[in-house]
């Protein structure tokens, strides 16, 4: 049946042809400027990185890369938008941490938050400091733990609200030390920082630039930090995992991706290019004074971290009773 056959070389012939143009466009790209969404407000962490790296990666990729804020329900809303946009690479994005809480913190989402997107690379980390007031008698890790054993749920612990990166790493520390503490959500972080300093509450997780200011100031005691690896802003300061926290790591990050269905060309030329611009020493210099760890993970790495930190925020969710809204 000749119109068989001829419809199999049309097919052909057309695959061929959407293929060629799939790689062409792959190969020139980027030829026009680039949108990349910041999924929180002018002025956040995540504003600042993009306002940093934006430059220079523009620079390298030898187009213009206009920053473009979409704030609203802790990323979701510009979320939204990277994950409806055509994944041409030409509408990126930057998403904090908060992306792989959100769905334990949400019935539904507008969009699966592993499926629906392209992991690019993960930007850099945000240490976080277990802190305690400057005239607390407890002066480690292991001193706290002792006396939250001993009296359980009587010392105190503040947070920036329900669900928060600093009340998930509280939790992951009590469940890790086997300990039970009252939990005191704030609504901003200016408070929870001042009732620290005066002891009205024993302890805290804060983000490294607040902590760093604050310890330096004499005001609090840094007791250890989230990663693994000890901070250069506070070298003598121990990670929980040496302070006899076992397993202990909890470390907020900031990540660029772009749609589901990414072409790999385009995903691996925005991971190089990032990766040399977080390798520039004025970058590492502002990222530094941010309170910020470079770290320019692969595709695949970024993918397991999403993937590793949704199973364990909502362990951690499910073990606070925090039910979704």
């Amino acid at each position: 049946m000749p119109h068989k056959h001829l419809f199999a070389r049309l097919f052909l012939t057309a695959c061929t042809a959407t293929y060629a143009l799939a790689g062409h466009a792959a190969s020139s790209y980027p030829d026009r400027p680039i949108r990349l969404i910041v999924t929180s407000s002018p002025g956040s962490g995540l504003d600042a990185m993009a306002r940093t790296i934006s430059g220079d990666m523009g620079t390298a990729l030898k187009q213009s890369i206009v920053v473009e804020n979409k704030a609203g329900a802790a990323g979701i809303v510009g979320t939204r938008e990277i994950v409806a946009a055509t994944p041409d690479g030409y509408t990126v994005g930057l998403v904090s941490s908060n992306h792989a809480v959100n769905p334990s913190l949400n019935k539904s989402l507008p969009y699966d938050s592993v499926k629906d997107i392209t992991p690019i690379t993960v930007l850099g980390t945000v240490p976080l400091v277990l802190a305690v007031p400057a005239k607390s008698p407890y002066k480690t890790v292991q001193e706290l733990v002792a006396a939250a054993k001993k009296e359980p749920n009587t010392l105190n612990y503040g947070t920036s609200g329900n669900g928060s990166a600093l009340h998930l790493a509280a939790l992951l520390l009590e469940s890790k030390a086997d300990i039970d503490m009252m939990h005191v959500p704030y609504k901003g972080g200016s408070a929870l920082v001042t009732d620290l300093i005066s002891g009205q509450i024993d302890a805290a997780f804060l983000a490294i630039p607040t902590a760093y200011a604050q310890v330096k100031a004499g005001s609090i005691k840094a007791l250890g930090v989230s990663s693994t690896k000890r901070l250069d802003l506070l070298p003598e300061t121990p990670t929980l995992i040496e302070a006899g926290i076992a397993g202990y790591e909890y470390v907020p990050w900031i990540g660029l991706i772009g749609p589901a269905g990414l072409d790999k060309n385009v995903t691996d030329l925005l991971y190089k290019t990032a990766l040399d611009v977080l390798a520039l020493p004025k970058i590492k210099e502002s990222f530094k004074a941010q309170g910020l760890t470079p770290e320019g993970s692969t595709s695949d790495v970024f993918q397991k971290i999403i993937k590793n930190d949704i199973d364990l925020n909502a362990k951690l969710i499910k073990q606070a009773g925090i039910e979704p809204s």
